[in-house]
């Protein structure tokens, strides 16, 4: 279980408070939803559970283990992050898999890293790509193998930064189908930030929304609200539910 406690972070040491005390929890096997406004603070709460930047208090676990105290190689090993842009090189499939082996072999991949690839690249139906140069595919297939890239480094936690943001609706689908699976069949937990709040009530388990560097309400489908909604974005909008689902309409309600 990812777990965070009370955690701030400020850039400088006389600038803002850019995280203000975040308290978050996720259990294994399951997706958090980030959602909040640009500049709300998603991307640096990402930063801090990368170790790209360091708390200035509070403390980030993950099934006990404490994240601020590992040495880079060690939190490779728990977290892998897919970003929302991505530039691979001119590498083959296969190698740019590989590379997330890095952590492993150090300098040279042996024997168990590629077949640890080849059977990665097997579960995600990506064998026929295997020699392709990586950056002739198109949008969908590249946010795939960067989630093989990231599975090659066996992590228990996911962070994805708005996996879907530069997709077509059949890639959209395809990367959020991509991502229950993995987390239902290897107990991965994931941790993303979404934009579109239906996608956010397809794809997720918890939902973690943020204003001002603070998580202002968290919970299941049930903490979807107008009033939230209106807190956290400024919006109108109008939540209805359809068969048990619920759904967020643009436009508030119409007297």
């Amino acid at each position: 279980m990812l777990a965070i406690k009370d955690l701030s972070f400020r850039y400088s040491s006389r600038g803002p408070a850019v995280l203000n005390g975040i308290d978050l929890e996720l259990p294994d096997g399951q997706i958090g939803i980030v959602l909040g406004k640009n500049g709300s603070g998603k991307t640096t709460l990402f930063k801090n559970i990368l170790g790209i930047c360091r708390p200035d208090s509070g403390c980030i676990s993950f099934d006990g283990e404490d994240l601020l105290r590992m040495h880079r190689r060690e939190r490779a090993r728990i977290v892998a992050y897919v970003p929302q842009s991505i530039h691979f090189g001119a590498l083959s499939v296969f190698d740019t898999v590989l590379m997330g082996r890095v952590s492993f072999f150090g300098y040279k991949a042996g024997r168990e890293d590629e077949e640890a690839v080849r059977q990665i690249l097997h579960d995600m139906q990506l064998e026929e790509f295997a020699a392709r140069n990586v950056e002739q595919l198109s949008g969908g297939e590249r946010q795939k193998i960067a989630i093989a890239r990231a599975l090659a480094q066996e992590p228990r936690l996911l962070v994805f930064d708005e996996p879907t943001g530069n997709l077509d609706i059949a890639n959209e689908q395809l990367i959020l189908s991509e991502a229950r699976r993995l987390a239902r069949e290897k107990n991965i937990c994931i941790l993303t930030s979404l934009h579109d709040m239906n996608q956010a009530l397809e794809l997720g388990d918890r939902f973690f929304f943020m204003r001002d560097g603070k998580i202002r309400c968290s919970g299941g489908p049930e903490v979807f609200s107008e009033e939230l909604i209106k807190d956290i974005f400024d919006a109108e909008v109008r939540v209805t539910e359809i068969e048990g689902t619920k759904y967020v309409l643009n436009g508030g309600r119409q007297e």
